[in-house]
């Protein structure tokens, strides 16, 4: 299986961290947050790993060139960001006839068991399967409403009044029918223009497993004491209905692509 691993973001959040060191170099626990994405993957059966790169690309890739990476990986450089969904697009070759892929957001830190996510999703029938996860404040996120079995009929970005606390979490599973559903704008983006095309075809897959975005200051902090490390994923089964929501590896491309979660 193939995953995008969305990493084109200047990381302005995370500064004056991320002046000299790219988003996805940061060290949790002394560890760079892309070797630990890598891993992950390698653990949850995913075999090649898709980097789109902004910000600090040259970094980036001396240090892939340096590490061992347990997978294969791909890099594309963008001149201009595309927005989310745009590195999609710009990649839809990449996937062939593959049935599924992931899209991971890299400024997560999990240890979710990915592959359980994949055969979910492979038993329906839903061009896509969102990780969900409940959240203090969901105003800040991507809020999902769910259907009683667990299919997302509303999807808000960012909304002022969130009618839900579960939210999108940045990893997804989704096929390729996706790619007929992102616009051709610049940039363009998977919460504000996709995911609002797929109610109704996309189903929520709730995730109980540590997960945490650091594309902040002070959740970068929280994970330097949180992080249980990822030796080892987590092995939770797939989640019952009732606790559905209730609602040399390197390779470089060198031609224009995509962004990551976000500009920042």
């Amino acid at each position: 299986m193939k995953a995008f691993l969305l990493a084109g973001g200047h990381g302005t959040r995370l500064r004056p961290l991320t002046d000299s060191v790219p988003k996805c170099l940061v060290p949790i626990r002394g560890k760079p947050l892309l070797d630990i994405w890598l891993d992950l993957c390698a653990q949850s059966g995913i075999k090649e790993v898709l980097i789109n790169l902004h910000a600090h690309a040259q970094s980036i890739e001396e240090h892939l060139k340096r590490s061992n990476s347990p997978v294969t990986v791909r890099i594309v450089h963008e001149e201009k960001l595309l927005g989310s969904a745009g590195t999609i697009a710009a990649n839809r070759g990449w996937i062939g006839s593959d049935p599924a892929f992931f899209i991971l957001y890299s400024d997560v830190l999990t240890n979710m068991n990915l592959r359980r996510m994949s055969e979910f999703h492979s038993r329906h029938e839903d061009i896509a399967s969102l990780g969900l996860y409940q959240v203090s404040n969901p105003s800040h996120c991507g809020v999902a409403i769910t259907d009683h079995s667990g299919v997302i009929v509303d999807f808000e970005e960012k909304p002022l009044n969130p009618r839900s606390d579960w939210v999108f979490t940045g990893l997804m599973v989704a096929g390729p029918r996706l790619f007929d559903l992102i616009p051709s704008i610049i940039p363009a983006d998977l919460g504000f223009h996709v995911l609002p095309r797929l109610l109704g075809k996309m189903r929520g897959y709730p995730v109980s497993d540590y997960l945490l975005d650091i594309g902040n200051m002070p959740n970068y902090e929280k994970a330097q004491h949180t992080w249980p490390g990822a030796e080892c994923i987590s092995s939770v089964c797939e989640p019952t209905p009732q606790s559905r929501p209730p609602q040399d590896n390197y390779s470089v491309d060198g031609a224009e692509r995509s962004s990551s979660r976000e500009s920042s």
